[in-house]
């Protein structure tokens, strides 16, 4: 105990001085306003920096697009057919895309695409609502526009040209209403609906049913696709929207679902190609199914970019709202970059700038 204590007796003062020199020289530097460079420590990143995490890559393909826009487009015949071929071939979307009586019977299994779960058995119920036959046809449509949703739209004046098409494809029951109608015309034959718009809009279909069933009007009597078979939460709402529309919606949309097997399919042929997402988005979904069934496909509204690629001018995510995406779901530049390739390779036309409307 003496020893502790002598040793004690001797650090107290060390420790004291110590102390006192590390305020001073901090009172030292306050006083001549020096500061420490943390040169040892990371390097942190600026918030402009940090927000802008994939810039480059975005400016790249922003460049890479507007060099094969400034060229006229023009079909490679051969390119396009090797291309629908090889699609077709992996993917089967004229007898795949649509679940049917035909390719799914009474008593089998319907195994979801978008999670892992216990199979659907196809019961009596839900065999006599299914299509009795490909709602697709067998015939090749001579034009097809896929029109995505994307803010390069707004303004376009491209409306006109999209009704002048055979086939119009809508994603995601976007609004055609008179304040867009010029920019995305009002002609439509298919549309999609992802579920999580009738749980946002319509209560998922549990309350009032015919303001969903009005709000459908614009569309006429399109196809009204619905992946009810990509996860289980998506079935119930899927079902409720089919029975609204069985009920209540004489003239308005024919209401199909989705094949989970065309999705796994659709999904398999494009991660061989590259694209890593979770999923492919509806507008890859979409652009994809036209490449089996139209003879010369038309992409419009598909840019994943907040700037315009003619003037640099900042745009909405939507042509309607500003909302972003699911990007951990989809990797829409990626997705954006595949179509692109095939712009390229005159197989799809992307159309980036202002549409020439034509007054007869």
């Amino acid at each position: 105990m003496r020893v502790m204590r002598t040793l004690m007796l001797w650090l107290l003062p060390i420790i004291l001085l110590c102390s006192f020199c590390s305020v001073a020289f901090w009172i030292f530097l306050s006083n001549n306003n020096v500061i420490l460079h943390p040169s040892s420590r990371i390097p942190q990143k600026s918030p402009e920096t940090q927000s802008c995490k994939g810039c480059s890559k975005d400016n790249a393909l922003i460049a890479k697009a507007l060099e094969n826009s400034s060229h006229k487009w023009k079909k490679h015949e051969a390119n396009f057919k090797r291309f629908r071929s090889l699609l077709s071939s992996k993917c089967h979307a004229v007898s795949k895309a649509v679940v049917t009586q035909n390719n799914t019977p009474l008593g089998s299994n319907v195994i979801y695409d978008g999670e892992r779960r216990k199979p659907l058995q196809v019961t009596q119920a839900l065999f006599n609502i299914l299509a009795k036959e490909q709602p697709l046809g067998n015939a090749t449509w001579e034009s097809c526009a896929v029109v995505g949703n994307g803010g390069i739209l707004a303004n376009s004046s491209c409306g006109e040209e999209i009704n002048s098409v055979q086939f119009v494809i809508r994603c995601n029951l976007p609004p055609l209403d008179k304040r867009y109608e010029k920019d995305v015309g009002n002609k439509t034959n298919l549309v999609t609906a992802n579920p999580s718009i009738l749980h946002e809009k319509y209560s998922g279909l549990m309350e009032r049913r015919r303001p969903f069933v009005e709000s459908l009007r614009p569309y006429g009597q399109a196809l009204l696709l619905l992946p009810a078979f990509s996860y289980g939460h998506n079935t119930p709402v899927s079902l409720r929207a089919f029975y609204t529309l069985e009920d209540f919606g004489s003239n308005s949309p024919l209401p199909a679902f989705l094949n989970p097997e065309y999705l796994r399919r659709l999904s398999k042929f494009w991660r061989e190609r590259g694209l890593n997402s979770v999923r492919p988005s509806t507008g890859l979904i979409m652009a994809s199914l036209a490449l089996e069934i139209c003879s010369n496909v038309h992409l419009y509204g598909f840019w994943p970019f907040n700037k315009h690629p003619n003037d640099s001018r900042p745009i909405t995510n939507h042509y309607y709202d500003n909302r972003e995406s699911k990007k951990n779901v989809h990797s829409m530049p990626t997705e954006f970059e595949h179509l692109l390739k095939l712009h390229k390779q005159g197989v799809i036309r992307i159309h980036l700038s202002e549409c020439q409307a034509t007054h007869s």
